[in-house]
């Protein structure tokens, strides 16, 4: 689902003059707006990195455990202790 939402946000003093500098036409970006989506853009992709390697980490503590650490469980004890959690 595509939400619009509008923001206002007021940035003054050392933040205004580095938003001012990064925007127009000796800028990076056009104009404020198009700054503020690409640098939520770069904050969701941090996110989801850090989401990621969390995921890696946990992935490569389990693989390292020894083989006699492992233990067979059926579909009905994974269901059980899912709907636990």
């Amino acid at each position: 689902m595509s939400r619009s939402m509008t923001l206002n946000v007021r940035v003054s003093g050392a933040l205004g003059e580095f938003v001012a500098r990064n925007v127009g036409n000796d800028g990076a970006y056009e104009n404020v707006s198009e700054y503020v989506r690409d640098l939520i853009r770069r904050d969701r992709e941090r996110a989801e990195a850090e989401g990621f390697e969390r995921l890696k980490a946990e992935l490569t503590a389990a693989f390292a455990a020894p083989e006699s650490a492992y233990q067979p469980l059926d579909a009905e004890t994974i269901i059980a202790r899912n709907a636990r959690n």
